[in-house]
């Protein structure tokens, strides 16, 4: 795929949506850490609803070390996975306290190092909570990268380096929650609805979805910036 392609979806995905963000409900940099580590094989759906009954009764580190292991558990037992996220929570939230003053650390490193997080949450805390151009690269943001070919890769590691790469930098910082959002609506894992892709003339996937019968496709969007667009075409 070329810049100019590229520079028109995410000019598109802008005009869209000019302000994403996350699905999962914070107020806090710890609040967004501990969704997102909850979040792992679970639906923001399932940990917001988890969140809004956990937040309002402990929301910082040591407010969950004092609720301890087995009441945390009441709380978020209706997440996949709950008995070793509690674990994680509750050794990340020990960590916090101990080593960072109960403050969520800005470098990635010591992010890292908190149990249950790895790259991928760290670099939402990171872009989220703190304002970095980084790329969380989970299924969608995998898929669409692939299926697009924005930027095309055989592992997560892949496609995030090529997406820092190619993503022009205006949209860095916001790209990671256009591509979650696109694949989490539109471009799904067994039927994308290319028919309905507000870039289904830039993606370069072969085998578009067509509209399924009796619906219309919508009219085609029209380029936002045609000219550099048609330039790099000619």
């Amino acid at each position: 795929m070329n810049p100019a392609k590229r520079l028109e979806i995410f000019t598109r995905f802008r005009t869209a949506n000019p302000h994403p963000t996350t699905e999962l409900e914070f107020t806090t940099p710890f609040e967004l850490l501990i969704a997102v580590l909850l979040s792992a094989q679970s639906t923001d759906v399932g940990v917001n609803k988890a969140t809004r009954r956990l937040y309002p009764v402990a929301n910082t580190p040591q407010k969950i070390l004092d609720l301890g292991l087995d009441e945390l558990k009441t709380y978020i037992s209706t997440i996949g996975l709950y008995n070793n996220k509690a674990k994680n929570v509750i050794a990340t939230c020990q960590i916090l306290v101990d080593q960072h003053g109960g403050e969520v650390p800005r470098a990635r490193e010591a992010l890292e190092a908190l149990p249950g997080v790895g790259r991928k949450t760290a670099n939402v805390v990171l872009n989220t909570a703190f304002g970095e151009p980084t790329m969380a690269v989970d299924t969608h943001i995998f898929r669409v990268s692939n299926r697009t070919n924005i930027a095309p890769g055989k592992n997560v590691d892949q496609v995030e380096m090529k997406l820092l790469k190619f993503v022009p930098k205006d949209f860095l910082h916001d790209a990671h929650h256009w591509l979650i959002l696109h694949g989490r609506y539109t471009c799904v894992a067994r039927r994308p609805k290319c028919w309905n892709c507000l870039i289904n003339d830039l993606c370069e996937f072969r085998q578009k979805t067509p509209a399924p019968d009796g619906l219309i496709a919508p009219a085609p969007v029209p380029p936002v910036i045609a000219p550099a667009l048609q330039d790099e075409q000619a």
